[in-house]
């Protein structure tokens, strides 16, 4: 059974920083691929960033240069560290993974992944 348990989400000034964390459990395959997705109210979720089990990573234009993501597979926890937040990035954060390999035009798509952890609010103020 896995499970995907977020954390670390807040509220924070514009140009703060957060670091997200994504506690992993049940998740044991070689080939792999986890992302981070947001979704603010009224809007479609969109895929933030992800990373593969041979470190490739990919990352949605509007993020790129401030978020970064990473994974300790000692401590089977995702991260998302977020850089120089704005306004535009507030949104409910959720944690996604994949049991098995997709190809990188699909790794920022939501039908991508069929596991799921429940949300973090991400706040930021102007």
């Amino acid at each position: 059974q896995v499970q995907l348990v977020e954390s670390g989400g807040g509220s924070v000034q514009a140009g703060g920083s957060l670091r997200l964390s994504c506690a992993a459990s049940g998740y044991t395959y070689s080939h792999y691929c986890m992302s981070w997705f947001r979704q603010a109210p009224g809007k479609e979720r969109e895929g933030v960033a992800s990373i593969d089990d041979t470190g490739i990573t990919t990352y949605a234009d509007s993020v790129k240069g401030r978020f970064t993501i990473s994974i300790d597979n000692a401590k089977n926890t995702l991260y998302l560290q977020m850089n120089g937040l704005k306004p535009e990035d507030s949104a409910m954060y959720y944690c996604a993974a994949l049991g098995g390999w997709a190809g990188r035009a699909s790794r920022l798509s939501s039908t991508t992944y069929n596991y799921w952890g429940q949300g973090t609010q991400v706040t930021v103020s102007s």
